[in-house]
């Protein structure tokens, strides 16, 4: 399969589809709260009132598309993987609120975040409800008892590998140099983890054996470690106006990425002169763009875009341990393909 940055037509799908129930899930929230995250999800202006072109299922929405995909891949309805799509929306979005805090973003998605208008502490507490009805949603929607509790167990277990890749990425920060596997450990965790679970969500919610819950769970983690390698990429060297961040922003945050611990680990003229500039408590944009100029001259760059096409096959090739409706594999594999080739 060659990959295309051609939006796959799931993504639509999957956001008309799940859009609504993401709606219906955010009437359970307290009125303290629920103005918050209608206004991080754009349904909202600062004021309350209704924005135009917002949507309940914001950004890229691969998550809820492999909820989705999930179950139509053990061939149950579309429907069945709902409750799931929904679920890792709100956790993912749970994320987001807390990452803009700890990372001071002050935009996302070209508006000012959630905590810069209405403050930390609210912010956080926006967050903390997203994740508690993310497990609601699932135990009280997600079909049948058992299947249901497997998905939340499921769900709980990503959460948390996602919040210890958080806190290891957060820890990288101080440190003057990350192994490259070790920053793959972190990316596993952070971004690997919610999209494993999300494409196997709907899987498990339709009650699908063992093998093919595995296969579609070790699908998703490598597919998620191909989007953060993306997002590393597009970190340092994406456009601004795609990306809705300013350029080099990883490295204005001294985030060890991946292309930036491949570089570091070089070992030479330029890995040391980087390592001195990242050192510092504030780079110039003069002394930014030279640590990228670095990191691409060191090799991070291209080291960063094999491993993001390495995972792609192996997501692929995780998918040929079972079989799978035709239609929902080819979905899987068109979406994997935008993944590594998406420019935001």
């Amino acid at each position: 399969m060659i990959p295309t940055r051609t939006v796959p037509d799931v993504l639509r799908r999957a956001r008309d589809l799940v859009g609504p129930a993401v709606v219906d899930a955010l009437a359970l929230l307290s009125p303290e709260v629920r103005p918050l995250v209608e206004y991080h999800l754009g349904l909202r202006d600062e004021h309350g009132r209704p924005a135009t072109g917002g949507a309940a299922v914001g950004g890229k929405g691969i998550r809820p598309a492999l909820a989705v995909l999930s179950a139509e891949a053990v061939g149950a309805p579309a429907q069945a993987g709902v409750p799931g799509a929904v679920a890792v929306e709100l956790v993912h979005n749970f994320s987001l609120l807390h990452d803009d805090v700890i990372d001071c973003d002050q935009e996302r998605r070209h508006r000012p975040t959630v905590w810069v208008l209405f403050g930390v502490g609210r912010a956080i507490i926006a967050g903390d409800a997203l994740l508690s009805l993310a497990q609601h949603v699932v135990l009280t929607t997600g079909g049948q008892p058992e299947h249901a509790g497997l998905a939340a167990l499921s769900l709980a277990d990503a959460t948390t590998d996602m919040i210890a890749g958080q806190a290891l990425d957060m820890a990288f920060e101080s440190l003057a140099g990350v192994d490259v596997e070790r920053c793959l450990t972190m990316e596993a965790g952070k971004t690997g983890a919610l999209l494993g679970c999300a494409a196997s969500l709907g899987a498990i919610l339709a009650g699908a054996p063992r093998p093919e819950v595995t296969a579609l769970r070790d699908y998703g983690v490598q597919l998620g470690l191909a989007f953060q390698a993306v997002d590393d990429l597009l970190g340092i060297w994406g456009d601004p106006r795609s990306t809705g961040k300013p350029a080099w922003s990883d490295l204005r945050q001294h985030k060890k990425t991946l292309p930036i611990a491949a570089a570091l680990a070089a070992g030479n003229g330029g890995a040391h002169e980087l390592a001195a500039l990242l050192a510092a408590d504030h780079l110039d944009e003069p002394q930014i763009a030279r640590a990228a100029e670095l990191v691409e001259r060191c090799g991070g760059r291209e080291i960063a875009a094999d491993e993001a096409r390495g995972r792609l096959a192996a997501a692929l090739a995780a998918l040929d341990r079972v079989s799978l409706d035709s239609r929902a594999r080819e979905e899987l594999e068109d979406l994997a393909g935008f993944v590594v080739v998406r420019e935001f």
